[in-house]
């Protein structure tokens, strides 16, 4: 169970994503508050810097968004209002490369930048080229909108560099047929193989030479560098605050202060705090963030004893952790547990 909590909880999606799920709603006529509820988000958190959510946050946001939109097929018009701009380097360098060839293997590579729980595979035959996609973490109740939202995105992103709507393509996707398939269908323009085991995109080796009209070599080595540059910087373990928020998750027997994670970075104890805050955070807020996540995750995923929990996240006096528990979430831990959210 702590293994699952720590895959859930850990950072590993852009919160550009969750910017638009919510710029769409307040589109529909909500407002943030509105928006929130529930969530455990705050506005404030979501524009601050480009600290990565962890799949947990997310998909309480999808859940509230769906439950206020009454659409279940709520990826597919993410998907298709998100622009080429939302993805940053990655998405100057597609529409700056030369052919589709080009921007499918750039796609593949980079993708992990902006959503770190699947990893895209590319293969060719003689006349076939596939995207595929493995799935890194177990996604639940949020499948659905991640690769419906990742389909439209990929084809929008196919359409916007050929200027042109190519749909020669077989569509398969790991989720069960739902009674909205035929939204699936207009969107697409193309037939959806559901229930596959793993999400597909096959096309005609034919169309890979196709030019993108926007095409640009300058810009496509500019890009192309800022996205190797921001890999590298992930393969080391992500944003500082990404790697903070990854050893206080990993730990199993207390939580290392200060110090001890400056010295597991190679750094001091001032250098962390001042790279820490110039992505706008900080150690104790890191903790807390941590501890917040995982405290309502064992009161709503386990039953685990509110003494347990308090002791696993490092409070010894449990009255201590109730009343930081009720600064934290306005509730006591029995009323979570209970359902009084």
């Amino acid at each position: 169970m702590a293994l699952l909590a720590t895959e859930r909880l850990r950072p590993a999606i852009h919160p550009t994503y969750a910017r638009l799920v919510c710029a769409h709603l307040r589109q529909e006529g909500f407002d943030n508050e509105t928006i929130l509820q529930g969530t455990r988000l705050q506005w404030e958190q979501l524009l601050s810097g480009n600290r990565y959510l962890s799949l947990e946050q997310l998909a309480r946001l999808l859940r509230r968004a769906t439950a206020l939109t009454r659409t279940p097929w709520l990826g597919l018009d993410i998907g298709g209002i998100t622009s080429v701009s939302a993805h940053g380097a990655l998405g100057y360098a597609i529409v700056s490369a030369p052919n589709l060839r080009v921007v499918l293997h750039t796609l593949a590579r980079f993708t992990r930048l902006r959503f770190q729980l699947v990893n895209v595979v590319i293969s060719e035959t003689d006349e076939h080229f596939t995207v595929s996609m493995e799935e890194l973490s177990e996604l639940g109740d949020v499948r659905e909108f991640i690769y419906s939202a990742l389909l439209v995105t990929y084809l929008q992103l196919v359409d916007t560099v050929t200027s042109q709507r190519l749909r020669n393509i077989q569509i398969e996707l790991p989720i069960s047929r739902p009674q909205w398939a035929d939204v699936y269908q207009q969107r697409c323009g193309c037939p959806v193989m559901f229930d596959a085991p793993a999400f597909r995109l096959q096309m005609p080796v034919s169309v890979l030479d196709t030019p993108c009209l926007t095409a640009d070599a300058g810009t496509f080595r500019t890009a192309l560098r800022d996205c190797e540059n921001q890999l590298r910087q992930l393969d080391n373990g992500g944003a500082l605050s990404q790697q903070v928020s990854n050893c206080l998750l990993n730990s199993s027997d207390g939580y290392p202060g200060l110090d001890e994670v400056a010295s597991s970075l190679a750094m001091s104890r001032r250098t962390l705090i001042r790279r820490l805050k110039i992505e706008g955070t900080s150690y104790q807020e890191l903790l807390d963030g941590v501890r917040q996540e995982l405290a309502a995750w064992y009161l709503l995923e386990t039953t685990v004893a509110v003494e347990q929990i308090a002791e696993r996240l490092g409070y010894q006096d449990t009255s201590n952790f109730s009343r930081t528990f009720r600064r934290w979430f306005g509730m006591t831990p029995h009323a979570m547990r209970n359902g009084d959210i």
